[in-house]
């Protein structure tokens, strides 16, 4: 286990023990980690809020995934479970003790920056992905484009079965042309697989498999957002139409 782990479990903990409950810690922890807390008894510490925080954030140092990974989620866990006024404490922490992801990534607000993204994109994904976060970054997106496609197309249908309901060239709802000449088709049945793929490989998985199983590296990240863009800009001059 490594010993900056250590460090922060007992720093973060003696610094939030007067300000935080151990629902809401319990709470948080349960969002973010897909793993149960184990204990890990440390006579120095007296509060049982602060042995919480130092259980918790030692159970995650014993899990078996890449290390870049299990850094970003100590870290979002850290400053979620941290108030406002403390956070900055808390922050220091994480950077003193040489964690991976504690500090916004000036590469990646240039890589971020630099792609052109749809606006939808930079709303929903922005935030995530500066901090490192690269699992959550495409999984807020692929929502959220599941959720325009839906409420442009007036559907209660969901993922792939939605993109190929309302995106058909014949029976769809949505669409991108004129449905006249083999390039309209082509071009319209064309959106459908893409976005029915995205959903299928994209947003299902990260629904549905934890952060540490299924990982997202940072140029994977960038060109699916960038895939993302290219179909939000594609729904945006989508039509409705009801056949």
């Amino acid at each position: 286990m490594a010993a900056n782990y250590r460090a922060v479990a007992v720093e973060v903990g003696d610094t939030l023990k007067f300000d935080i409950t151990v629902n809401e810690v319990n709470r948080i922890a349960g969002a973010i980690f897909r793993f149960s807390r184990e204990d890990f008894p440390n006579p120095a510490i007296t509060s049982v809020r602060a042995q919480l925080v130092h259980d918790w954030i030692l159970s995650l140092a014993k899990q078996r995934s890449d290390a870049e990974e299990r850094d970003r989620l100590l870290t979002r866990f850290c400053l979620k479970i941290a108030p406002d006024g403390l956070r900055d404490s808390v922050q220091r922490i994480l950077t003193d003790a040489g964690i991976s992801g504690a500090t916004v990534n000036q590469e990646n607000v240039k890589a971020f920056a630099g792609r052109g993204f749809h606006p939808a994109v930079i709303k929903h994904s922005r935030k995530l992905f500066l901090e490192g976060n690269y699992f959550h970054a495409v999984f807020e997106a692929a929502k959220a484009y599941n959720v325009e496609v839906r409420q442009k197309a007036k559907s209660t249908k969901d993922g792939q079965a939605l993109m190929l309901d309302v995106l058909g060239v014949e029976k769809g709802v949505l669409k991108l042309t004129a449905g006249v000449t083999d390039t309209d088709r082509n071009v319209q049945e064309g959106v459908k697989f893409l976005s029915a793929g995205l959903m299928q490989a994209i947003r299902n998985p990260t629904a549905h498999e934890p952060a540490l199983d299924w990982p997202i590296s940072r140029e994977d990240a960038l060109d699916i957002l960038s895939f993302l863009s290219f179909l939000f800009r594609q729904i945006e001059r989508a039509v409705y139409y009801k056949p």
